[in-house]
């Protein structure tokens, strides 16, 4: 691996900022039920309560924070709201890094020996998929690598032509085949071309697929099963894309697809358009898979390696 992720003032900037919706709808209504107040008790931890599980942070991983606090609070007697905030920074990401959830990676780097690195892109439509390939192709290729994209989402011309824009703005070549193609002729195509091309990283895009549909994720695995034969333990990694703004609903898709397929990281988009950004602190908590990017804007820079510590302090700290 590279170098490990710094966290820059700018990043710092455009998480604050990609975050503010959610920092206003958590952050002020604490403040707010703990006006008059001189400690936690059992009403304000209620009420805490639920402006958790309203921000769909989930009401499993609420009850885990709730009994975290009231534990720290029975051996600190004296809480003030910046107290508070730092419990829950410490407790929150506490809970983030007992979930194997760690920042210990370098931002869009690939493992040392490993040419290509294959991802597949998995996802319902409308959750911002192609466009975070898009930009997951112009991080790695600013980070030196050469990127290659396969449009094997063959239902829909518009999903080949939005990914066909997203490889000229980031000056990367897309492998694609006509309307109808069997997608997995495509996924073999790419990798096929990907390693005649001396190629360091493969990003297949897959269909829109309805999380409840059976016979659509079959046809997942029989992706993964072509790909495998051209680069061996193809897929590195399984990249399932959710929308943030959706809530609850981002939860069932994560359930559906984390039963369908192996689904090995998160990336969650458009947090920066909603006051739901507490569905990130839930996910990583419930399915244990890692969350390894956030979307938090339409810029083709606006893609950030997941930093579990900085997501909470820009939700919670002071800065």
């Amino acid at each position: 691996m590279g170098l490990f992720s710094f966290f820059t003032k700018e990043k710092k900037e455009t998480l604050d900022k990609g975050l503010e919706k959610t920092k206003s709808g958590v952050f002020d209504k604490i403040k707010r039920a703990f006006v008059g107040r001189r400690t936690i008790d059992d009403d304000f931890l209620d009420e805490l309560e639920e402006i958790f599980i309203t921000s769909d942070v989930g009401a499993e991983t609420t009850l885990k924070i709730i009994d975290r606090i009231q534990d720290r609070v029975s051996r600190d007697k004296y809480v003030g709201i910046e107290e508070l905030n730092e419990m829950l920074c410490e407790e929150i990401t506490d809970l983030l890094t007992e979930n194997n959830n760690g920042d210990e990676m370098a931002d869009f780097a690939t493992p040392e020996g490993r040419k290509p690195y294959v991802i597949m892109v998995v996802g319902v439509n409308g959750v911002g998929k192609t466009t975070t390939i898009g930009k997951l192709a112009y991080q790695y290729k600013s980070a030196g690598k050469k990127v290659m994209l396969g449009a094997a989402d063959t239902f829909r011309a518009a999903a080949v032509e939005q990914l066909d824009e997203w490889g000229r703005r980031a000056d990367v070549p897309v492998v694609k085949q006509q309307l109808g193609s069997d997608a997995a002729a495509v996924a073999f195509d790419t990798l096929s071309s990907a390693v005649a091309n001396d190629i360091d990283v493969v990003i297949i895009d897959t269909a829109g697929r309805l999380h409840n549909k059976k016979g659509l994720m079959d046809e997942l695995s029989k992706i993964k099963r072509v790909m495998e034969k051209v680069v061996p333990g193809a897929p590195d990694e399984v990249l399932l894309v959710l929308d943030g703004s959706t809530g609850q609903n981002a939860f069932e898709q994560a359930r559906q697809f984390s039963a369908a397929t192996q689904v090995t990281d998160l990336a969650i988009t458009k947090l920066d358009g909603t006051a739901k950004g507490g569905v990130v602190i839930g996910i990583s908590d419930q399915f244990k898979i890692p969350v390894k990017y956030i979307g938090l804007g339409e810029g083709i820079t606006d893609l950030q390696v997941f930093n579990k510590r900085e997501f909470v302090e820009s939700l919670f700290g002071n800065r």
